[in-house]
């Protein structure tokens, strides 16, 4: 089994020494790149065309504010009407259906606060 694979089936995988993952990552963090720091806020369709290369799957009507980061990006879905501000972290696997304040760490299914964000 590839580490791709373990990391698919939700097992415990090594990304460090997987060709396919590395190649993989760094393809993700060159679009997240290109998309903080390339495109202006106001380009809104350059924006999303960006998202749609990195992301597995959206809908039309969606936002996502500058900075985002994530490692692989096609395993994100968004649904119609998402919207994600920045900075506010969401673990990996999360579901998230339902509003999430700013400034916290939120896990799980479905998502919910975890811990408040400190200093």
């Amino acid at each position: 089994m590839t580490e791709k694979e373990k990391m698919l089936a939700g097992l415990i995988y090594d990304a460090n020494y997987d060709e396919e993952l590395l190649k993989e990552r760094v393809k993700a963090k060159d679009l997240c790149f290109e998309y903080n720091y390339s495109v202006k806020p106001s380009e809104i369709e350059k924006q999303n065309e960006i998202l749609k290369k990195l992301f597995g799957k959206t809908k039309e009507n969606f936002t996502v504010t500058a900075p985002f980061w994530c490692d692989y990006g096609y395993n994100i879905e968004l649904g119609e009407n998402f919207y994600s501000n920045h900075n506010v972290v969401i673990a990996a696997g999360s579901v998230v259906t339902k509003d999430i304040p700013s400034g916290v760490v939120a896990a799980g299914v479905p998502c919910k606060v975890v811990k408040k964000i400190t200093e």
